[in-house]
């Protein structure tokens, strides 16, 4: 290689690497964005990051420091995104395509750095050929490497389970509103579980970073316990959603629906070394048998997003609202902190007198009521409500209600939403 373009492009790749976190994360938001198979939940959507950030520090410290594409291994990360979709069922080509699309925008940023450099023309040009070749042909070998991971584990995935009852799980929860009615008793027999009775959708899940022994067998035996506690009428159905993750529905009688959230949580909560659970709100028929799925997978997302562990239920206040206002989590950290100001900061002052502030609000703005919930003395909750009010700046009454849904936005979400100390806090 030519001196001056081996040192032009040292200097270019430098620029890049000293912005390769954000490059990463362009990537993954314009995946996300631009191809939808690829935004399942937000596990998935961390394991994409994570897949894409693998790729462009590989393809990066290549062209820096000069690596044959020989001598470079997969990044982990991408083989198990690979499988991961595999499971999923997300279309191969959506996988292919996002590994195009991630090239394009690796070139543009690197375009950026090339003319930010101020290269003479001839320079310029050769670096930008060099990154141009180099990057082709590592898409080129990646994509066959994941290609290869994702043949294989789609064919070992549905080989596993059982297929065919899976399928029809899927279908049913994909029937769009306007479709006919599903006929419950057809239904009943394809599925071999009872679709005429309130269910209670379960999602449970190992953490992704688990080495959990008994993977998805040992998710359907706390969905079979749980299902004996809460007096299921006949026996749950367990389908695998991936090999960490599980999905569950648990048939009620109308009675035992009524108080059978309470019972698994409690259930549930008794266990030591037990997965991730999230529970939706029983609801009749095959419309409630999709509606109490939607909001398990909701609640998970939350779960997900707060870093929470053990059992969380949609119908926990403020669960909903959360979840919906959180599908975004950037936007929803923007909002947060856009509404409470300094007061969003993650210390354990500041939470202190947001849980004062929630209480105080929830509570009609009462003192003495929120005094007797966190059992403070009113005066004492007159002061931290105040001091809240000086830590965000503005009185609460001047928008109380994006600031209720601020605070519920920290209660659900933890630190997910909120914003580092300064060094003053």
């Amino acid at each position: 290689m030519d001196p001056a373009v081996a040192t032009a492009s040292a200097v270019v790749m430098d620029r890049l690497m000293a912005r390769q976190g954000a490059v990463s994360h362009s990537v993954q938001q314009a995946l996300a964005s631009q191809i939808t198979q690829l935004r399942g939940d937000r596990e998935l959507v961390q394991l994409l990051g994570s897949s894409v950030a693998g790729n462009v520090e590989t393809i990066f410290h290549a062209l820096r420091h000069d690596i044959s594409l020989e001598n470079i291994k997969p990044p982990t990360a991408a083989l198990e995104y690979a499988r991961r979709v595999a499971q999923r069922g997300v279309p191969m080509d959506a996988l292919v395509r996002a590994y195009r699309l991630g090239h394009g925008l690796v070139i543009d940023a690197a375009s950026e750095e090339i003319n930010a450099a101020e290269l003479e023309a001839r320079i310029g040009l050769a670096v930008f050929e060099r990154i141009t070749s180099v990057s082709f042909r590592y898409i080129d070998w990646i994509s066959q490497q994941v290609v290869v991971v994702y043949e294989e584990e789609r064919d070992r995935w549905l080989a596993n389970q059982n297929s065919a009852r899976a399928l029809r799980v899927r279908e049913i929860l994909a029937m769009p509103p306007s479709a006919p009615p599903a006929d419950p008793e057809a239904l009943t027999t394809a599925l071999r579980y009872p679709m005429q009775r309130t269910h209670l959708a379960v999602v449970l899940w190992w953490p992704a970073d688990s080495e959990n022994e008994y993977g998805l067998a040992r998710l359907e035996s706390v969905l079979r316990e749980t299902a004996e506690a809460v007096g299921a009428q006949d026996s749950p159905l367990f389908v695998a959603a991936d090999r960490n993750t599980g999905w569950g529905w648990i048939p009620l009688s109308a009675t035992a629906a009524t108080t059978a959230v309470d019972i698994a949580r409690a259930e549930l909560s008794t266990r030591t070394a037990a997965p991730a659970v999230a529970l939706g709100i029983p609801s009749y028929g095959v419309d409630g048998f999709r509606r109490s799925h939607r909001q398990a997978v909701r609640t998970r997302g939350v779960a997900l997003a707060a870093g929470t562990a053990g059992v969380t239920a949609a119908g926990d206040p403020g669960l909903a609202a959360a979840a919906l206002i959180g599908e975004n989590l950037d936007d929803a950290r923007e909002f947060v902190l856009q509404t409470l100001g300094a007061l969003a900061s993650d210390t354990a002052n500041d939470a202190r007198l947001r849980e004062t502030l929630r209480v105080y609000l929830h509570d009609g703005g009462s003192y003495k009521s929120a005094g007797a919930k966190l059992n403070l003395h009113f005066n004492s909750v007159k002061y931290r409500v105040g001091r809240a009010e000086e830590r965000r700046g503005r009185p609460v009454e001047d928008d109380r209600l994006d600031v209720e849904l601020a605070l519920l936005l920290c209660l659900r979400y933890g630190t997910a939403v909120l914003s580092a100390p300064s060094a003053g806090d």
